[in-house]
């Protein structure tokens, strides 16, 4: 079964000049639908064309196929990605914020940390908050790497430092990108979710 670009849970014109709808169509429409039939074609009449997502990567990740690992990394990391915006402007509660007051002390400083690992990242790639045992940590991972190959990294919020992400809004402004979005646009009702630990599952699919 051929693998699908998901559709986006919100209008591409939903949050206006913070992610405009034309960055929606070329990182929704075009980079991400690449990915996706780049996966495809990649296992069409092999042994993984009816795995599961999450079983591509791992697999491609095993056997050193880096373009097959790449494409569908990237499939799952933005899969994962939409699901963690918001059009509607949140705050983290119950569970959730009782973690990040464990782990970090308060949501400002939470924020802090994820802003400055998210700018502080060279070149391409990914700010994750993730569940390690009982803890939140803070770390980023290059270009399409993913935490879907990763024993123990559970997922629970991204951020996405391409530049496509973010260039034809914020330009090379990196960071003003990452404050739009930290402080006005997290889905923390998904964040939240994601403490069952079972965060890969939900961008996974075939």
């Amino acid at each position: 079964m051929a693998f699908e670009l998901p559709a986006l849970p919100y209008s591409k014109d939903a949050f206006g000049d913070l992610i405009s709808a034309k960055t929606f169509e070329y990182h929704h429409g075009k980079h991400h639908q690449a990915y996706v039939d780049k996966t495809n074609a990649a296992i069409e009449g092999g042994e993984l064309e009816n795995a599961r997502l999450s079983e591509v990567i791992l697999a491609a990740k095993n056997s050193g196929d880096q373009g097959l690992f790449n494409n569908a990394a990237q499939v799952w990391n933005h899969s994962f990605y939409w699901k963690c915006l918001s059009s509607e402007k949140q705050n983290p509660s119950g569970a959730l914020a009782a973690h990040i007051e464990d782990s970090f002390g308060s949501k400002s400083a939470l924020l802090e940390a994820l802003k400055a690992e998210a700018t502080g990242h060279f070149a391409s790639g990914w700010a994750w908050l993730i569940l390690n045992g009982d803890a939140l940590e803070i770390t980023s991972l290059h270009d399409a790497d993913t935490p879907v190959a990763h024993e123990g990294m559970k997922p629970l919020l991204t951020i996405d430092v391409w530049e496509h992400a973010y260039y034809l809004d914020y330009q090379n402004g990196r960071g003003d990108y990452v404050d739009a979005i930290l402080n006005n646009a997290v889905n923390w009702e998904f964040v939240a979710k994601n403490l069952d630990g079972d965060g890969v599952s939900r961008a996974d699919q075939g």
